[in-house]
């Protein structure tokens, strides 16, 4: 297998291993698995005639089973008195040579070096909870002490994290090679079984001291070790697999439409993120098909940000619409090749059965969907980093029309368009495909040289900026009284620089400020945005807050319009747009007082708690006397219009509707590129308006 599950879900330990210790009870020894679940691992690292010191040995078989197929040399110990004594009655008949001690595994009577290997099935686990830990770090030097150079200690766990922690970082504090083996649990139907993996943790003791950690991780007992440089690497590692695992029961228990299972792939020698996976059921009494219980879509490169792909709700739809019982949407990544279409549905097929749905047959054919048969088009074209957003990337993708797209994302969230615009054709590159026609391959190699491509001023791709700009029809732009009457716009928020630089080349007579937090921002606008400032265009970089109050305590500067269109860092809050301190009443008071007496007050608004939002509105409402909302269809974000002054409810729909079509007349070509018109239709833009 070419990928390691890893799950985007943190898998939480602590009331998950309550509930699960409780169900454990006193029957579950085993659960660690017998000798037929734990042979092929066990041969590995423990030889036929090595001396072995099976420490904490219970009432489990697993010794009586290793001595049945030739372990001879093996030294039995366990503290209690009852289960030494069971245990030496139970096979001293059929088993003479297997003896039982009654010895305290933190110390034992043996000398140093006496053992090959010592062999722990599940005595660290239920050590390590006792004085907080003491008892097991005694124990793990005792066993230490007593391993011969080149021995093992190879212990059966759970890998609870305080228990796994506290063993790797003893055995690399020693100088050990650590080396743990996750044995997945097998497809179990049971309604009250775990499907935890037991993992194998096997330590080699060296003559020296290893100066620099060996720490790897292998899936199955016979895996490619993957090598890890930290402690917290390798327990990463661990909770993955724990967290794969209790994915696949639920999966395999059946959910439903609202659950939100997801989860990433990776590749196992880079360890780097390949795929990400989101399973979505169908609606309860949706009627399916018989043949369609199972598939996966595969999203276009590119495409993975569209609402239909990245949202529950998206999904959801996407599912309704290609009518299976389960679908799984695939995601890839960044920085990562991938040849062609068979090519990743061979990858992926080792995976796929493991996320159907329950009764599904193990040989069944699962059919790949996908958007034309194409995996999408990907060209990065800049990498750097922000000290204030973290690392950054400029993106060239196809969109799904066909059309190249130039696109900002900060890696910190790859779900989210920081920036995009259209890429078009320089008349250089034009001359030169005309020039070059007959050439089959002619269009392939405009693509791929983004040299050749220049942004679009006149196309705007984010609909809530079509709004904006549509939205200044409040200004009353383009009517005869207002013809030559200069337009002043304060925009917090920078991004690429697309809306500023439309108002600039398209709105007549406009000027505008923009307050941009992140000087890195402005870099890659100017750079790879084709953004130009100039005296009509001015950015101020700061913190918008900042910048809002100074401008309300200088007095005499005012604004038409005062725009916020800025991201919120804060992922705590149900907000993503904008930052809390934002729509604080004392700022909405601040920008109602710089606006001048016609001023309109935009703010671009991403809430999905309905409460927060109510709230925010209400305290919109509290400083502006009317309020107009327009919901961006598909996203969470809307658009909330705030006159400065009250207007009459009954008659502003209406009017609106004459003054998009002033606005839309009035609308200039840049006046860099004379023949490149604005592509933006007001009228439909301001047809959703309501009054809040």
């Amino acid at each position: 297998m070419s990928l390691l599950p890893r799950t985007a879900e943190e898998f939480s330990s602590a009331e998950y291993w309550e509930k699960f210790f409780k169900k454990r009870g006193e029957k579950a020894f085993e659960w660690y698995g017998d000798y037929n679940k734990l042979c092929g691992v066990l041969h590995k690292y423990i030889k036929v005639q090595d001396k072995v010191l099976v420490v904490g040995c219970g009432n489990s078989e697993l010794s009586e089973q290793l001595y049945d197929v030739g372990y001879k040399h093996l030294t039995n110990i366990d503290i209690s008195e009852t289960v030494v004594t069971h245990m030496n009655q139970r096979n001293a008949a059929r088993r003479p040579g297997l003896t039982f001690h009654q010895v305290d595994a933190t110390q034992t009577p043996y000398e140093d070096a006496t053992f090959q290997a010592a062999l722990d099935k599940g005595t660290l686990d239920a050590m390590a909870s006792e004085e907080e830990g003491a008892l097991a770090r005694n124990m793990l030097t005792e066993v230490g002490r007593v391993l011969s150079v080149g021995g093992r200690y190879v212990c059966v766990t759970l890998a609870q994290e305080s228990v796994i922690k506290l063993a790797v970082e003893h055995f690399v504090k020693v100088g050990y090679a650590v080396r743990l083996h996750c044995l997945q649990e097998e497809n179990n139907t049971e309604e009250d079984s775990f499907a935890l993996p037991v993992f194998v943790l096997v330590c080699t003791k060296f003559r020296q001291p290893m100066p620099t950690p060996i720490l790897e991780m292998c899936l199955g007992e016979n895996g490619t070790p993957v090598r890890h440089t930290q402690v917290k690497e390798l327990l990463s590692a661990v909770r993955e697999h724990q967290a794969y695992s209790v994915l696949r029961k639920k999966l395999r228990t059946g959910t439903d439409a609202s659950s939100n299972l997801s989860l990433t792939l990776c590749h196992t020698k880079t360890g780097l993120p390949r795929y990400s996976l989101a399973v979505q059921d169908c609606a309860p009494g949706a009627k399916v098909p018989r043949t369609n219980q199972f598939a996966i879509f595969i999203v276009p490169q590119g495409s993975e940000t569209a609402w239909l792909y990245s949202s529950s709700e998206g999904r959801r739809q996407l599912a309704a619409s290609a009518n299976f019982r389960r679908l799984v949407v695939v995601t890839m990544h960044r920085n990562q090749e991938y040849p062609g279409m068979e090519a990743v549905q061979s990858e992926l097929s080792p995976m796929v059965m493991d996320l159907a749905p329950p009764g599904m047959p193990a040989n069944h054919q699962v059919p790949f969907l996908s958007v034309g048969g194409d995996l999408g088009w990907r060209e990065e074209v800049s990498r750097g980093v922000s000290q204030l957003s973290g690392e950054y990337c400029v993106e060239n993708v196809k969109g799904e029309d066909g059309g190249l797209y130039r696109r900002l994302v900060f890696l910190s969230n790859t779900g989210l368009v920081q920036s995009e615009s259209r890429l078009i054709a320089t008349k250089t590159a034009s001359s030169h495909k005309k020039k070059n026609k007959k050439k089959a391959n002619a269009a392939a190699a405009l693509v791929t040289s983004s040299s050749s491509m220049m942004v679009d001023s006149g196309f705007l791709c984010c609909t809530h900026h079509e709004v904006m700009v549509a939205s200044l029809a409040m200004l009353g732009i383009g009517t005869p009284q207002n013809k030559d009457i200069p337009v002043s716009v304060l925009l917090v928020g920078l991004g690429g620089g697309g809306l500023p630089q439309f108002l600039r080349d398209f709105v007549p007579n406009t000027t505008v400020e923009v307050v941009e937090l992140d000087p890195a921002v402005l870099e890659v606008a100017k750079q790879w945005f084709g953004f130009q400032p100039d005296h009509r265009l001015t950015v101020t970089v700061g913190d918008g807050l900042d910048r809002i109050s100074a401008l309300e305590k200088e007095g005499g500067i005012l604004f038409d319009s005062i725009m916020f269109d800025v991201d919120n860092k804060d992922s705590t809050l149900g907000m993503s747009c904008p930052p809390a301190a934002f729509v604080e009443t004392p700022m909405l008071q601040k920008v109602w007082r710089l606006l001048t007496p016609r001023g309109v007050f935009m703010l671009n608004l991403a809430c999905r708690d309905s409460t927060l939002r109510n709230s925010v509105l209400e305290r919109v409402r509290g400083v502006f006397p009317t309020v107009l909302s327009r919901k961006i269809e598909e996203e969470t974000n809307e658009i909330l219009l705030c006159a400065r002054d009250s207007l009459d409810a009954a008659q502003i729909l209406p009017s609106m509707n004459q003054a998009g079509k002033d606005l839309q007349s009035s609308l200039c070509s840049d006046r860099t590129e004379p023949n490149r018109k604005p592509h933006i239709d007001i009228a439909t833009l301001l047809k959703d308006l309501k009054v809040e």
